[in-house]
């Protein structure tokens, strides 16, 4: 291969196509814009969801709420998942080994939904003040 040889695939390059010349063109006259208005002159635009003055459905629609990127770094677990995993230290690569928490997960909390009979001892894991009590109530510890 010589770099002078050098040539696109076949079918990769097209001539423009050239507009107003002509009637036996097919695109000859108004050039394939139509008749009058805006988009038939020359320089004539509008904005991206421009609706002639109206209030565009971008303005129209309310402003409504907001989900932070941070949360799929957080999950909670129960009680009831606690007592179930049956555990006697819980860190959270134990949790995401039992697919209790996703894999994502950095920050754990344990929320009081259901019982905890087990003494249970957490590492690196937070709790909320009720599910804290009843850990504590069946001799567990947080640390």
């Amino acid at each position: 291969m010589q770099l002078n040889t050098i040539q696109p695939g076949a079918g990769a390059k097209h001539a423009k196509r050239r507009v107003g010349r002509g009637i036996g063109s097919g695109l000859g006259k108004t050039a394939g814009r139509g008749h009058k208005g805006q988009k038939s002159r020359a320089g004539g635009y509008h904005k991206v969801g421009f609706e002639g003055g109206q209030m565009p459905l971008q303005r129209r629609l309310p402003k409504r709420g907001f989900k932070s990127q941070s949360l799929r770094f957080n999950a909670e677990v129960t009680l009831a998942a606690l007592e179930q995993l049956g555990l006697a230290e819980v860190d959270v690569s134990a949790l995401k080994s039992a697919g209790l928490v996703g894999q994502l997960a950095k920050t754990v909390k344990v929320i009081k939904s259901g019982n905890l009979s087990k003494a249970v001892k957490l590492q690196g894991i937070g709790a909320t003040a009720g599910a804290k009590a009843a850990i504590e109530a069946a001799g567990g510890s947080l640390a």
